[in-house]
């Protein structure tokens, strides 16, 4: 693998602007032609900026599939890490081009790689900013569910205080633990606190505990606005407990955890039985 540090302009050595090479900007801004006339004229693929940025990193963050692809046939390295610790798989999530994200795992890019004390997983990068394609994508090639960022928690914390619906309904039927602690909140403690209705009612449907206290002694309720939708409806379920029917369901999918949606559909069960099972 070749490495090659970009050029240092004099503002670069003041720290005000980190040099950026043709490579990076034909990366970024999607021309491919002129990508690959300079790859094909030897240009290095792997060069870096002070911040550790390769081309393949900026073509994945700005979604440019084909260029993306140029740079993996070429033999662009997959793990080099920015100065954050982050992955080009962790720009591909974080852009939402599911596309890259596939061509990135289809060579080789790791879909958990180690987190340093800067990092989060691919799959919390998807979560964060509502990617649900490239979470259903991560999930399927085996992205950790109960992974912990230093930030925020799992993937599922994550989802959760950015008010993502549909990145929280994956994880949870792929059955990451909806009453995790990141370090003293559960999800619903951040659902709450965004005052998303469809998050509580979500959270609570897959088990979500409405009584968990924090480290402060409080609980999702304490997080909501007077009179506000959240409030009222997790005072609809303080007041109203979950029927028979649901306990079963939360504690059949509690047991099963991760293998549920591949263990339920093998069992003799009704249709209907098992469309409830897997919350369809």
């Amino acid at each position: 693998m070749d490495l090659t540090v970009a050029r240092r302009t004099i503002m670069m050595d003041l720290g005000v602007w980190a040099d950026r090479t043709i490579m990076h900007e034909a990366a970024s801004q999607g021309r491919v032609l002129q990508l690959k006339q300079l790859i094909d004229s030897g240009s290095n693929i792997n060069i870096l900026t002070v911040d550790n940025i390769t081309p393949l990193h900026d073509a994945c963050m700005h979604g440019n599939a084909q260029c993306v692809r140029l740079l993996l046939q070429a033999g662009a390295e997959v793990e080099i890490r920015n100065i954050h610790g982050s992955t080009a798989l962790c720009h591909a999530c974080a852009g939402g081009n599911v596309e890259c994200v596939r061509l990135m795992l289809e060579y080789g890019a790791k879909v958990n790689p180690t987190l340093t004390a800067l990092t989060a997983t691919p799959l919390h990068e998807a979560c964060c900013r509502g990617n649900v394609e490239c979470v259903k994508l991560l999930i399927s090639k085996g992205a950790r569910l109960e992974t912990y960022d230093v930030h925020f928690g799992t993937p599922l914390h994550l989802a959760c205080a950015k008010g993502h619906t549909l990145c929280a309904r994956e994880l949870l039927n792929a059955g990451a633990k909806v009453n995790a602690r990141s370090f003293h909140n559960t999800a619903l403690h951040h659902a709450a606190d965004s005052g998303s209705v469809d998050l509580i009612e979500l959270l609570v449907e897959f088990g979500g505990n409405i009584n968990a206290s924090d480290n402060l002694n409080k609980k999702p309720l304490d997080y909501t606005s007077p009179e506000s939708p959240a409030r009222l409806t997790l005072l609809h379920f303080q007041n109203c407990p979950l029927s028979l029917q649901q306990i079963c369901r939360i504690h059949v999918r509690s047991i099963l955890a991760t293998g549920a949606l591949i263990v339920l559909p093998q069992l003799n069960l009704s249709p209907r039985i098992l469309k409830y099972l897997c919350y369809e």
